[in-house]
């Protein structure tokens, strides 16, 4: 059990971050010579964690509370974010009120601001500090004029920006790493993942136990039919989301994804019918295919670079996910034969994977938390 109760620790933390991704959104772009006019979206959500929005501690951010704390959010956003050109820093003004858009994952203030250059603007610093120290996971979608958005990250806060637009083929490059990081940094992934390669290198025998596969080609194999039925799904819904074609509630998506990664963690432990995992898969699929669309809205793409976003987003992910195999399959098919692997690590493990999920769902049902 301390291996099973290790190893539910380990992922507890990750259990938490099984939610959309905190992102905000800033839109820069050159006003005249020597300025830049900007608009940032920021999640009231984050807001509230940071500066305690909810003056009525009832769990509702209104109007009123928002309007009451207007000076302590443009101090404390317009104070995470440094503009700079060749003569020297740029001084950062709010312009005009606060304003509330919706994005799918709830309601977000609108800053807008202008930013005095003392110089030319022919390249523009950009360095983005904003909730990094509360949320190591935060990301800062920022774009600049036309060009391709760019990603900031607690380890990624800094760029130096030429004011043109870029090729569809750096677009397509920046969404390959930024689907790729999505896949080795997001619990909901990498859970469904873990609960996929754990029995990767078994095979249930006519009682239902758990064998070892003879040779490794076999359990590559199964291992791509599973994989190749998630990525073909994930493609259909992102690209349907991503161009407006099929929605669903974010809310909805968060716990039918929880769910399914349930499914496929109890599936380890009993079988729950033939031809399981690869459907379970393909339901994931689908349902991450919503989550993932998430990430490109709101980043104002012109429709000739969202669909090299949509491509490079799709080829990121695929990557990461075959780096994730790589480096978990040999070692399961090695350990096949061991009764400890078979029992304490595959059965154990996916019992942890099912309790987090468990968890999981509690938390979006009942607005427990797992922390």
């Amino acid at each position: 059990m301390s291996r099973v109760a290790a190893l539910a620790l380990l992922w507890v933390s990750l259990a938490a971050q099984a939610h959309k991704p905190s992102d905000s959104y800033l839109h820069l772009r050159e006003a005249d010579g020597r300025g830049i006019s900007g608009r940032w979206d920021v999640s009231l959500q984050d807001l509230d964690d940071v500066l305690g929005l909810d003056a009525g501690g009832d769990g509702a951010i209104t109007w009123g509370e928002v309007l009451a704390r207007e000076a302590d959010i443009q101090r404390y956003v317009l104070g995470r974010l440094v503009l700079g050109v060749q003569g020297g820093p740029c001084a950062l003004v709010s312009r005009d009120g606060l304003r509330i858009r919706r994005h799918s994952d709830g309601a977000y203030a609108v800053l807008d601001f202008d930013a005095r250059c003392a110089g030319p603007i022919a390249r523009l610093d950009v360095d983005y500090t904003l909730l990094f120290d509360r949320d190591p996971l935060h990301r800062g979608i920022v774009l600049v004029g036309a060009r391709e958005p760019l990603i900031f990250s607690a380890s990624q806060h800094f760029a130096r920006v030429r004011l043109r637009d870029e090729s569809p083929w750096r677009t397509a490059a920046r969404m390959t790493v930024e689907g790729a990081l999505h896949v080795v940094t997001r619990a909901d992934h990498l859970l469904f993942l873990f609960a996929l390669l754990l029995p990767s290198a078994l095979r249930r025998d006519a009682d239902g136990r758990w064998v070892a596969i003879a040779d490794f080609g076999t359990a590559l194999w199964d291992v791509v039919k599973v994989v190749s039925a998630f990525t073909v799904a994930h493609a259909l819904t992102l690209v349907a989301a991503t161009l407006g074609w099929a929605s669903l509630p974010p809310r909805f998506v968060s716990a039918a994804i929880t769910l399914g990664i349930l499914v496929a963690a109890l599936d380890n432990v009993r079988p729950l019918g033939r031809g399981t995992r690869w459907m379970v898969a393909f339901m994931l699929g689908l349902l991450h295919g919503f989550g993932f669309a998430s990430v490109l809205a709101g980043m104002g793409l012109s429709a000739g670079r969202l669909a090299s976003a949509l491509l490079g987003f799709n080829l990121g992910v695929e990557l990461g996910q075959v780096a994730f195999v790589a480096a978990l399959l040999p070692l399961a098919f090695l350990l096949r034969e061991a009764p400890l692997y078979r029992r304490a690590v595959v059965v154990g493990g996916s019992v942890a994977v099912a309790l987090l999920a468990c968890l999981g769902l509690a938390e979006r049902a009942l607005g427990v938390s797992v922390t």
